[in-house]
């Protein structure tokens, strides 16, 4: 809920604190590198932001591969956060929303085109406004719930109805498919269509056809009461004040917006459905997954229930009273980062993980030795003015003529011995493996920029100076 659904990237120093910590039951896919990695991105963070704990569960191919907690789960009497607690995840509740939104279009039940005013007519402009438009944030329909601290209504109990007689019975904040603006106001619209189309209470649906069916049983519905005592307490601050348990919102204010609690690694069994495609249809997965363009074309960087970047990166965060967390999907790497933390209004669990998938990303880079070395070869060839045409392809080969490599040759050479020489980058293009590699000379950086058919053979082989 609340606005807090941008993760924020920022560099912490890597520092070792001990805290007591709880290794669940996960495949040990993580090297010990990787996890102590983790371990201290997570030490870090907690220590530079005084938030009393952090858990956080990896997806690496596909499967759970680690999960682990750390800090504090309640402060007073003092209990050590374990993996098997369940924290609230916030407004990442909006992907099982707009899933059961996809799920009743699979049956015939409605379609994302439907205007609101089939279900909810008395809404404003309900009949030029379609569920697609709710489910993406493009509506115009004023959040309920933008403030970052509980005001007084809030913990007053109130129902989905009373929040769209508020709300969504107001002039439109902007006409329909022309501005993006996260408002929590349209997923309680979504959430009562589910309930009138399906017959069934919301979380009773999304329980039934999406929790149950992937083993998710630690999630509750924390809409209309507070995690048990065994479970996590929220806290909040005042400025950089003393940790204070924070009060629950009143019943019916998160319902279809922010109302899951579940561990990280039930999170993750979330995730793992986004990876396999377990639960829609291939076809209701790329429509949540496709950017949402305005009237004017430009895109928002938002699917449904979901933000999405460029290099299919499905992200969200969350936040209710005295919890935050983030969720990171890379759906063609078969990796998640799901981490939930117990104190509102802080960036910290979306900075472990961006820290945690930016680590993933550099360590999948990792190359392979024995091409290395050949990539080494051909350069060392390079600066003594030969080549092995074997092992290019006919267009390098035109590339390499008399002059090519006597440039090569006097340039390189004159950059002196080389003091080290790395791979920065892997990946796939046009049907052949793009390759960046760092040379380092003690005067000057060189880039090397590879295109390798899946034969093997070069198709490019450029050598440029680096900034």
């Amino acid at each position: 809920m609340h606005n807090h659904h941008y993760a924020r990237l920022t560099v912490a120093l890597l520092l070792l604190l001990s805290v007591s910590t709880v290794r669940a039951q996960a495949s040990d896919a993580l090297t010990q590198e990787q996890r102590a990695k983790i371990d201290d991105i997570v030490h870090t963070v907690l220590e530079k932001t005084g938030v009393p704990s952090a858990s956080v569960a990896v997806v690496k191919e596909g499967k759970l591969a680690y999960a682990q907690a750390y800090g504090n789960a309640r402060l007073d009497p003092k209990m050590a956060a374990n993996s098997g607690m369940a924290y609230s995840i916030g407004s990442i509740s909006k992907q099982f929303t707009a899933t059961a939104v996809m799920l009743l279009q699979q049956e015939g039940k409605l379609s994302l085109d439907d205007k609101v005013g089939k279900w909810l007519p008395q809404l404003t402009r309900a009949n030029d406004i379609t569920l697609r438009q709710v489910l993406s944030m493009t509506s115009g329909y004023q959040d309920y719930a933008p403030q970052d601290y509980m005001i007084p209504d809030w913990e007053k109990p109130i129902s989905a109805q009373q929040i769209l007689e508020r709300w969504a019975h107001i002039p439109l904040d902007f006409e329909p498919g022309t501005k993006w603006q996260y408002s929590n106001t349209n997923y309680v619209v979504a959430g009562v269509i589910v309930e009138k189309v399906s017959g069934q209470p919301l979380f009773d649906f999304i329980r039934d056809h999406i929790l149950v069916p992937l083993g998710m049983t630690s999630a509750l519905d924390t809409n209309s009461k507070k995690l048990p005592e065994n479970d996590p307490q929220g806290y909040f601050r005042y400025a950089l004040g003393p940790l204070r348990p924070a009060p629950h919102e009143g019943p019916g204010w998160m319902f279809a917006a922010g109302e899951l609690a579940m561990t990280p690694s039930d999170l993750a069994k979330w995730d793992i459905s986004l990876i396999d495609e377990s639960i829609l249809k291939p076809v209701s997965y790329l429509v949540m997954e496709t950017d949402t363009l305005l009237k004017n074309g430009v895109g928002t960087q938002y699917g449904l229930g979901m933000r999405v970047a460029s290099a299919r990166m499905l992200e969200h965060s969350g936040e209710v009273s005295g919890f935050t967390a983030e969720n990171i999907v890379l759906p063609d790497d078969k990796f998640a980062v799901a981490v939930l933390t117990n104190q509102d209004a802080v960036g910290a669990g979306s900075d472990i993980g961006r820290q945690v998938l930016t680590g993933f990303l550099e360590s999948s880079n990792v190359s392979d030795p024995k091409q290395d070395a050949q990539v080494r070869k051909v350069f060392d060839d390079l600066r003594a003015g030969k080549i092995d045409r074997a092992l290019f392809t006919d267009n390098a080969n035109s590339y390499f003529t008399e002059q090519a490599l006597k440039d090569y040759s006097t340039s390189l050479t004159a950059l002196g011995e080389v003091q080290s020489f790395r791979q920065t980058s892997n990946s796939l293009r046009g049907g052949m493996t793009h390759m960046s590699y760092e040379v380092k000379f003690p005067q000057k950086t060189v880039g090397i920029n590879i295109y390798r058919m899946p034969d093997g053979k070069f198709e490019q082989y450029l050598v440029a100076a680096q900034e």
